[in-house]
């Protein structure tokens, strides 16, 4: 006999689904492509293995990334719903409007984090060893806007973690192929964090919270975002020269120039009205071309 959901299960699926929607898992985009570009460079040079081995090293990357944004998250909503309720932009969210109680947040939070956790154990011992050094970053970052405005680049740093981290778990070591692509993942995250923050300008300087904006003004803080992404599209001139790739790698990091390029000119200090365009279109269309060009020209050119 079929069972049947109950009360209590429904009302369980819904404070699961408001969950997932408030961390917005769909972003998940943003760094997936790049853990999985770290997994195609790091199985470049090994020696061949059975399909088999190289399917379940992407599903625990996979589960490691899903588990470990959405530990960060959910944690992030927790640590920031005070301050969520205060802001008239944020106020909304599931946990200040009452949606979801912060007991059923905390409990996915530390499902999220074992799931991270069983995933790196699952991949190789040095994965599951630095695991926690990855856990405390992504936990972390959720207070550093009380203390500096270097915040975005924590953030950075998180997301960095990821194809260095996928490189690891097919690899077990590091080389600086995967470090020079994570500072590209951390100067490109911290440069367009800089961007969304704008929008909270007036909110964090009457909080006295920290941000690049908060500290110099919208307008500087353009420019910053600016040099940041100037300074991103520098390395993956390198990473790409460490990398031996070839020219369609090439037109991938010319793709994602143009991208960086466009994105910067739908903001301006005046004029923040197409800010979601510039933070998610282009965003997401920066790391999945980046894996396409660069995860064909590794399977295509040096197959």
């Amino acid at each position: 006999m079929a069972h049947r959901l109950t009360e209590h299960d429904m009302a369980a699926i819904r404070r699961l689904k408001i969950t997932l929607e408030m961390i917005k898992i769909e972003h998940t985009l943003f760094a997936l492509p790049f853990a999985f570009l770290g997994a195609t460079l790091g199985a470049r040079e090994m020696a061949p293995r059975p399909a088999g081995f190289w399917v379940g090293r992407l599903v625990w990357i996979t589960l490691a990334m899903v588990g470990a944004r959405s530990a960060a998250m959910a944690f992030n909503r927790i640590a920031d719903r005070k301050i969520d309720a205060a802001n008239p932009r944020t106020a909304t969210r599931a946990l200040p409007a009452g949606l979801v109680d912060v007991r059923f947040v905390w409990i996915f939070t530390f499902m999220a984090a074992g799931l991270f956790v069983l995933a790196a154990w699952r991949l190789n011992r040095l994965a599951l060893i630095l695991s926690p050094v990855a856990l405390a970053s992504i936990f972390l970052y959720s207070y550093t806007k009380r203390f500096t405005a270097a915040s975005h680049l924590v953030l950075g740093w998180c997301l960095a973690i990821a194809p260095s981290g996928a490189w690891i778990a097919i690899r077990g070591d590091l080389t600086r192929v995967p470090l020079l692509l994570s500072i590209c993942v951390m100067l490109w995250t911290a440069g367009f964090d800089i961007l969304y923050a704008c929008q909270d300008f007036d909110f964090d300087k009457g909080s006295g919270l920290h941000s690049i904006p908060q500290s110099v003004g919208i307008s500087r803080a353009l420019m910053v975002a600016r040099a940041l992404h100037g300074l991103m599209f520098a390395f993956l001139i390198m990473f790409f020269y460490a990398a031996g790739l070839g020219w369609i790698g090439l037109v991938g990091i010319g793709a994602t120039g143009v991208l960086l390029v466009y994105q910067h000119s739908l903001v301006k200090a005046g004029d923040l009205s197409r800010l979601n365009a510039a933070f998610f279109t282009t965003n997401a269309l920066v790391s999945v071309i980046l894996f396409i060009a660069v995860a064909g020209d590794v399977l295509l050119l040096h197959h």
